[in-house]
């Protein structure tokens, strides 16, 4: 497979035009001048070549920033084998589960704004919620201990499902062809599967946080996400649905299998080429690895990027620490916690992957996306590729690893 070589562009050319007043561009520098080695942001690219080349990714874009500055930017492959699309630097990628940091940010703006404290019941916003019910082992229901809070939906410890639980399919909770409303009258009518604050258990929470985020704002939920945060942020190809201009870069979902040929696989019903009823908190946004580079960097910043601030420092540091108790952390591996912003993020680096720093936080989309920010070395690393499995051969953990190595200290 041909290697395709990020050009040196001009950076308003590489990451997209800017939206905001005052906005400045992340700039494009040589590897050496960050700090990283060459040789092993080369051996990146060779990586994804070989998955290419065994045909267990289509494509991918991958981008790696450290200082503020964007040091490698690779586009590999093809995002769709059928027409022969070559995959480049603004190729649209599902991006799933990446969606409930964009949420956590839009949330925060408004908890700064003073419209709701953290431990505020969601009830208060939302009567719907004064009806749940916790299920217990021998199938009666009862009332919880407790209502929901809002940090409960941040943190996922709620007692929510996952928006793919067998109690949800069967229920029909979720559909993009229904609206925010519905989505809340449907996720109430299912029991909790623990009290609130007891447990913590991936959810499809900030979904519900989106239809919160309008009655807080006054807005839309998509509306209010282009103004606060992609519009002042420059994301301009970050939104709910792919628009006319975006299709011929949106990237095709891949299902793969050893010794089998890549072939297309289909994973919503209302696809990302229709504009959604359902605007989708945990998993709704289709964006490109320039536009996610912004977001993480103000991340990194403490809320800033290029002189545009949407959270304060103190807000982006309560954002990205452990949220979770003792107890809790006893039931997830990998020395992992969870933070406010909707992010993994290591608490114990012994118990962690090899290399990792505590402190550092990811997530990634069940469509094969991450990104990946490590404050105590400036590093963001985004990885974008659409497959099933979204990680096949451990992809991300081999890149993040090549990524620790080129870090010359």
């Amino acid at each position: 497979m041909e290697k395709l070589r990020a050009v040196w562009l001009w950076p308003c050319v590489l990451l997209g035009a800017v939206a905001a007043e005052a906005q400045e561009p992340l700039s494009r520098v040589a590897p050496e001048a960050v700090g990283l080695e060459v040789q092993q942001l080369d051996q990146v690219t060779d990586l994804l070549e070989q998955f290419v080349a065994q045909q267990r990714i289509a494509g991918a874009v991958v981008a790696v920033a450290r200082r503020g500055r964007v040091a490698y930017l690779e586009a590999v492959g093809l995002q769709d084998l059928e027409i022969g699309t070559r995959m480049t630097e603004r190729s649209v990628f599902r991006i799933y589960s990446m969606s409930k940091t964009v949420t956590a940010v839009a949330a925060m703006i408004l908890f700064e704004e003073g419209r709701f404290q953290l431990s505020d019941p969601v009830l208060n916003f939302l009567p719907e919620f004064g009806d749940v019910v916790v299920l217990e082992e021998d199938g009666s229901t009862r009332p919880p201990s407790r209502a929901i809070t809002i940090e409960d939906l941040l943190l996922h410890t709620a007692g929510l499902s996952h928006r793919s639980s067998r109690e949800y399919r069967e229920a029909g909770v979720r559909s993009r062809a229904i609206t925010l409303s519905e989505f809340v009258n449907n996720i109430v009518r299912v029991p909790l599967r623990s009290d609130p604050g007891t447990r913590y258990r991936y959810s499809a929470a900030p979904t519900v946080l989106g239809r919160l985020v309008e009655i807080w704002s006054g807005q839309r939920f998509d509306e209010f996400l282009e103004q606060r945060i992609l519009g002042p942020l420059g994301m301009v190809d970050t939104r709910f649905w792919v628009t006319d201009e975006q299709r011929g870069r949106f990237a095709t979902v891949y299902a793969s299998s050893e010794g089998e040929a890549l072939r297309p696989h289909r994973i919503e019903e209302v696809p990302f080429t229709q504009r959604p009823a359902l605007l989708e908190g945990a998993v709704g946004l289709v964006s490109t690895v320039p536009d996610f580079l912004r977001l993480s960097q103000m991340l990194l910043n403490g809320g800033d990027l290029g002189g545009v601030r949407i959270l304060r420092a103190s807000t982006v540091s309560r954002m990205t620490r452990n949220g979770l108790t003792e107890s809790m952390l006893a039931n997830r591996r990998g020395g992992s916690g969870w933070a406010l912003a909707n992010v993994s993020i290591v608490v114990d680096s012994e118990a962690a992957e090899e290399g990792a720093h505590a402190g550092e936080y990811r997530w990634d989309g069940s469509a094969g996306t991450e990104f990946w920010v490590d404050p105590s070395t400036e590093t963001i690393v985004v990885t974008m590729w659409q497959s099933s499995p979204a990680n096949p051969g451990r992809l991300r953990q081999q890149i993040r690893a090549l990524v620790r190595e080129a870090i010359a200290r």
